[in-house]
């Protein structure tokens, strides 16, 4: 990193309000914020982006919500300024939980492609070409030790100075490159920022903030912040290692001069490097043995890519951006050199509800809290929305973590009115009965393809018909019921009508059908096969002894007896039909009906 003197932001200024980057000392959740600094080259010259644009709203073409002083938060939620010539991303708050680090680099890398796109748009309309050079990365952590420890050894700036030791090493293989200059540490109140070059690698940006973010939070739980504790959980360091006053602001920083010689250029597998126990150890050894020391608390903030990559720089299965021969071209040309490549899909890695939260207040969505709806209307800081009722105009201001318990309402109503939501039902129920309808149209068609389909292979299975064979007995079975057959009607239709059952009609049986092809269809109907039942007893009584057939009726069950008896009286007038010439027509039962038997006239 090029030295240079910075002035401290306003912001900067009341660090110890707790609006900067975390959560508030003594309360809220610990929280997590990266930074990003790029160099702008217009048309192959360095300049100011102040200069050049006065203001982000000159270079994004859509709505902004401002934060503080020049700065202004993008739809992705990050904030955009312009910092003492260059310009400067910051993510919002994320909580410290799995998965933080990887959070915060898709935060800030979203918020670089938002802006490279916005840039393109803009050398588009004016004819210039705008490059961001990669200048530094800032990894904040929140500090939320009681003030009260600060007597015990535990303040922030004992911390800072403990961690430019500890963090050399370690934060050097994974980030740095061979044109760094060091590795800083700054206390700045309710936080801690350590500060690197910036890494044009989306993974080792992650792999980085996820080992930062492990040790910090681990060594801030130590009883004591003196660098005896270094030598008693067995850190190695250089013997002769004193780090610098950071150049810009309060703090430390582990340069170039601060080692025997240049960590940075040398070779990270070579063990040059006496430690403070009298051993000779690589930086590639150092820093494994520091990432060892703190990998529980790594792995439990951790996600799998990130801690993958980190165990393998350190064990020199994936190289160090310090074993290359210079430094990546990617530095000079970020957002289109290096792009993001969704490393972390929202599916796999849901964003933090520090997000969630931020979000919906730059997309200046509602919600509805106490009774009455509320929107955003502006951002103070990172750590509170500024909301304005919509009743009666009022303002309010919440933190965020006091709107973490509004924020699955949030969530819900995502900015619809009751009757956008009413619109929004009716327009789906006519979309679902639109394809309600689609899919029984769909279905109709395919029964009938699949029906055509039966009847091709059903025809294909059948051998060809030979001339003079008839046709298969489904085709027959049609063609004899377009054809009606004789009806027999008993009596004339007065006595029909008397009596209870209609006349009985001739059917037909399948069995019967092909004798019944080769006779007339009327001399069936003349000649009926004479039936096995006797006339009415009554009748038959004069014939009885005379009968040939009288041996056969003495054989007939009971039950049949005992049904022709119970038959109604007015059989008895059937004597009528006994009249010459006419012979008496029996009365014939209705055959009971079997599984083969066709019913033409149902």
């Amino acid at each position: 990193m090029a030295e240079r003197q910075k002035r401290a932001r306003r912001s900067e200024r009341v660090t110890r309000t707790g609006r900067r980057n975390a959560g508030t000392v003594g309360g809220g959740l610990p929280a997590i914020g990266l930074e990003a600094e790029f160099a702008t080259v217009i048309d192959g010259v360095p300049q100011k982006p102040e200069d050049v644009f006065g203001s982000p709203r000159a270079i994004v073409r859509g709505p902004l919500v401002h934060r503080t002083g020049r700065s202004y938060h993008l739809p992705t939620g990050g904030a955009l300024y312009f910092d003492t010539g260059v310009m400067e991303i910051a993510t919002p708050m994320i909580e410290i939980a799995r998965g933080c680090g990887a959070r915060g680099t898709r935060s800030l890398w979203e918020s670089l492609a938002f802006l490279r796109g916005e840039l393109d748009a803009w050398e588009a309309e004016t004819g210039r070409e705008v490059r961001l050079v990669g200048f530094s990365a800032h990894y904040n952590v929140s500090f939320d030790v009681p003030r009260e420890e600060a007597k015990h050894g535990r303040s922030v700036e004992q911390l800072a100075y403990l961690l430019t030791h500890l963090l050399a090493a370690p934060v050097m293989l994974l980030a740095a490159n061979r044109r760094s200059t060091g590795v800083g540490v700054r206390p700045r109140g309710n936080r801690i920022e350590i500060t690197a070059d910036f890494t044009p690698d989306a993974a080792l940006m992650a792999a980085t903030a996820t080992l930062i973010v492990g040790i910090v939070r681990a060594v801030m739980q130590w009883p004591s912040y003196e660098l005896s504790e270094l030598a008693r959980h067995r850190i190695p360091v250089v013997r002769s290692f004193v780090p610098k006053k950071h150049s810009s602001r309060k703090g430390w920083v582990a340069k170039v001069d601060c080692f025997p010689e240049n960590p940075f250029t040398s070779d990270v597998n070579a063990p040059k490097w006496t430690t403070a126990s009298g051993g000779r150890l690589s930086l590639r050894e150092m820093a494994g043995r520091t990432t060892r020391q703190f990998w529980s608390s790594i792995s439990a903030l951790g996600d799998p890519l990130s801690l993958q990559l980190i165990a393998a720089v350190m064990r020199g299965r994936a190289p160090s951006l310090l074993e290359l021969p210079d430094r990546p071209a990617a530095y000079e040309d970020v957002g289109r050199l290096c792009r993001w490549d969704d490393l972390f899909p929202l599916t796999l890695l849901p964003r933090s509800r520090y997000e969630r939260v931020l979000g919906h207040a730059v997309s200046g969505r509602r919600v509805h809290m106490y009774g009455s709806w509320h929107r955003p209307i502006g951002v103070r800081g990172w750590t509170h929305i500024v909301f304005r009722r919509e009743r009666d105009g009022a303002r309010r201001v919440m933190s965020l973590d006091e709107m973490l318990a509004h924020l699955d309402a949030w969530d819900r109503t995502s900015n619809r009115r009751i009757s956008q939501r009413r619109v929004y039902h009716t327009a789906r129920d006519i979309e679902r009965r639109l394809v309600a309808d689609r899919r029984a149209a769909l279905g109709e068609v395919e029964h009938l393809r699949r029906r055509e389909s039966d009847f091709a292979s059903l025809d294909a299975e059948l051998p060809p018909a030979k001339k003079g064979v008839e046709h298969p007995l489904e085709k027959r079975v049609a063609v004899e019921r377009e054809t009606p057959l004789p009806l027999t009607r008993e009596g004339s239709p007065a006595k029909a009508q008397m009596t209870a059952k209609p006349a009985a009609r001739k059917r037909r049986q399948r069995a019967a059908a092909p004798k019944a092809a080769e006779a007339p269809k009327e001399a069936k109907a003349k000649a009926p096969k004479a039936p096995k039942t006797k006339a009415p007893k009554a009748l038959k009584a004069p014939k009885a002894p005379k009968a040939p057939k009288a041996s056969k009726a003495a054989k007939a069950s009971k039950a049949a007896k005992a049904t022709k008896a119970a038959r109604p009286p007015e059989v008895a007038k059937e004597p009528e039909a006994l009249e010459p010439p006419k012979p008496a027509r029996p009365r014939t039962r209705r055959p009971k009906r079997t599984d083969n038997e066709v019913n033409p006239n149902p």
